[in-house]
């Protein structure tokens, strides 16, 4: 089991995309106020509500009517959003303060704020089994480790590398994208300590990713616009699949069995989990430009990114070999798809 995740490598295939009828298109955009970019969003089904991290802020949307209800302020640096629906309260890493905030998830009021034991916390996610609140701390190389009761820090996890996002399988493993190795580690939640790792190549610099719990199947999507489908019981990629350019993000459908990335060339691909062992590309379905990240509801099926209309970048500097477009003022939107 988790022991042989240090087999080395199985050989791969790359798949050809499957040409049909799209899965999904867009219905509809909503409208986000204010200035600033977006990272992760995410779905609180219970409640019926999105959230979606807006740089110093978190908007939240009410699902049943597409609009914004409400707002999460001074989340400075804000990345990612995590619920403990049993505990009703949410959590959100700030990446430009080294914190998390604790806020009530009726109210949307904050409760307190945890400083956490590594810079950049990114991405951040509830383990079920530990009953622990985790982030991913890009400028640290590691995990810190919170009770999401007391709102104290209660351990770090070296993970050798620059972490993105973070599953669990609610069995007392846990696995998380190290993007500077392009490799998958898996680690115990509550003894915090590392499990296995083994490499994704040919996926470079894997962000996203995503699990289905039922057949134990990890989605890993890569700059390189690949998606690595992995056993992490055997330590094996089973096969590398062709998606967009510019990924960010990945979610999985556990009634429809897709996979998707989000792809920030403004697509979507929707992969087919036809067994456990059997994958294939279904579509990629044109979203909008900036799309990198993902959010899915598992209640009604639809999927959820965030775009804007860009202007022309700035002229490269030494210091900015690489400068990103503006964000057209008033252009963010959240883009809602379903069939």
């Amino acid at each position: 089991m988790i022991g042989l995740l240090a087999l080395a490598l199985a050989v791969q295939t790359t798949q050809t995309p499957v040409s049909g009828p799209a899965p999904y298109h867009v219905i509809r955009r909503i409208p986000l106020a204010g200035e600033g970019g977006w990272d992760y969003l995410t779905v609180d089904t219970v409640a019926h509500r999105l959230y979606v991290s807006r740089g110093t802020h978190v908007a939240v949307i009410d699902l049943d009517r597409d609009s914004v209800i409400g707002d999460i302020p001074n989340t400075n640096g804000v990345h990612g959003i995590a619920f403990v629906r049993e505990l009703n309260r949410g959590f959100t890493s700030n990446g430009r303060d080294t914190t998390v905030t604790i806020f009530d998830l009726k109210t949307l009021a904050p409760l307190s704020v945890v400083r956490v034991t590594g810079r950049n916390p990114d991405a951040i996610t509830y383990d079920p089994f530990s009953r622990r609140v985790f982030t991913f701390n890009g400028g640290g190389a590691n995990a810190t480790a919170i009770d999401p009761q007391s709102g104290t820090v209660v351990g770090t996890l070296d993970l050798g590398g620059k972490p993105e996002n973070a599953v669990s399988d609610g069995r007392g493993h846990m696995y998380v994208n190290i993007e500077d190795k392009s490799e998958l580690v898996a680690f115990d939640p509550k003894t915090l300590a590392v499990e296995g790792r083994w490499p994704l190549a040919p996926c470079e610099e894997p962000s996203g990713l995503a699990i289905d719990r039922r057949t134990r199947r990890l989605f890993s999507v890569c700059s390189n616009a690949l998606m690595a489908v992995v056993d992490p019981d055997r330590g094996k990629v089973l096969i590398t699949l062709p998606i967009g350019s510019g990924v960010d993000g990945a979610a999985f459908d556990p009634s429809r069995g897709f996979a998707v990335s989000s792809n920030g060339e403004g697509t979507m691909t929707f992969v087919h989990e036809d067994s456990p062992d059997s994958f294939r590309v279904v579509a990629t379905v044109p979203t909008q430009r900036g799309g990198r990240t993902i959010a899915l509801d598992e209640r009604t099926h639809r999927v959820y990114t965030v775009a804007a209309q860009f202007g022309e970048p700035p002229a490269p500097t030494p210091d900015r070999p690489r400068p990103r477009p503006p964000v057209i003022p008033g252009s963010v939107v959240v883009v809602v798809l379903d069939r």
